[in-house]
């Protein structure tokens, strides 16, 4: 059935089990790409094969002419876990300056409304696509994240960095999404058309450079920082979840598209069998019950104040005057950034030839 975010009020044993489904490559046809990618493809086969009395969700993230993307992650969490907010702060829903995907497709909601996720996606060097590793770096805060923004001010590094001492921080510093499940269907071609026979790329013109028989394996390990991601903040990934499946290897990539996919019984076979063993998995570790702070429902608190007082430090580290004791303060009495300027947005390169 359609996901119904209201069921997100019910307690556990009244609502549906609910499964998000993501597909995780760039490619539209509503872009330069021009086509649709296989991973959306496989996203609506399983949306169609899930059992239809759980609650469906599905999203694509690849890109779209005009549309916002997924903002970086600001890496909040190595100044202070306690300034990494959950759900993230550093952006917010219907941004012009910062237009922000995660948030205007609420996404934090729909992950902790669900209880499993399951992410499509293929291999694109070695690593997956930049799209799912900005969903992931952005859930960051879902691991430890601090639910209480209130207590530094919106987005004070001084105060975050205090809080993350203090006895209740023990109290606030959680895994938000603990229990889900999360599976991963990984899917590539290993550039077979680009290699000669001893595995070299065509292209190369300087084959000493490396060995291929020491190239990474580009199977499911690929994805293995998501993987551990997921895992060390609780959301268990079975093994037998985590599965790479070769496709079209050999082919020209003109001729490896989804309706070529469609037509491949063998390996749409054991992606039917992974959505089967998804859904068993999910059914006999049942519903999960929502954490203590919750994305779904959350509604951030005003900072015009705190915002205003964080114009004003801004301004003073512009003009080379930090508040006493701040590691900017230490940073720049030690020459290691040397980072004062009236113009932040302004790159390293040009002001080096200034």
């Amino acid at each position: 059935m359609r996901p119904n975010d209201e069921n997100g009020k019910l307690p556990l044993d009244q609502r549906p089990f609910r499964v998000l489904i993501v597909s995780g490559s760039s490619r539209r046809q509503y872009n330069c790409p021009g086509v649709d990618s296989k991973s959306r493809m496989l996203m609506l086969r399983m949306a169609d094969r899930l059992p239809q009395d759980w609650e469906i969700d599905y999203e694509d993230l690849g890109n779209v002419f005009g549309r916002e993307k997924i903002q970086s992650c600001n890496a909040c969490v190595s100044t202070s876990m306690a300034l990494c907010c959950w759900p993230c702060n550093c952006y917010e829903r219907g941004n012009k300056d910062e237009p922000d995907l995660m948030w205007n497709l609420d996404m934090y909601s729909r992950v902790d409304l669900a209880d499993a996720w399951a992410v499509i996606g293929p291999v694109n060097w070695y690593a997956p696509s930049s799209s799912l590793k900005l969903m992931f770096d952005r859930l960051v805060c879902c691991n430890g994240g601090n639910p209480r923004e209130d207590l530094i001010e919106h987005k004070n590094p001084e105060l975050a960095m205090a809080l993350e001492h203090k006895p209740q921080w023990k109290d606030l510093a959680l895994n938000h999404l603990e229990g889900r499940t999360c599976g991963f269907f990984i899917y590539g071609d290993h550039a077979m058309d680009e290699r000669k026979p001893d595995m070299r790329p065509v292209y190369l013109s300087h084959p000493g450079y490396f060995d291929p028989s020491q190239e990474p394996p580009g199977r499911r390990e690929c994805y293995e920082a998501l993987v551990w991601q997921c895992r060390f903040s609780g959301i268990e990934v079975p093994d037998a979840l985590w599965r790479y499946e070769r496709f079209g290897a050999g082919r020209k990539y003109s001729d490896n598209q989804a309706e070529h996919m469609a037509k491949d019984e063998e390996f749409l076979a054991r992606f039917d069998a992974w959505t089967d063993e998804l859904a068993a998995f999910v059914r006999d570790k049942g519903k999960v019950p929502p954490g203590k702070y919750r994305a779904y429902g959350y509604e951030p608190p005003k900072h015009r104040w705190a915002d205003a007082k964080l114009w004003w430090r801004d301004r003073r580290m512009r003009l080379g005057f930090p508040k006493e004791g701040t590691s900017p303060e230490k940073q720049r009495d030690e020459g290691l950034n040397r980072d004062d300027t009236i113009d932040p947005a302004k790159g390293e390169g040009r002001k080096l030839r200034r």
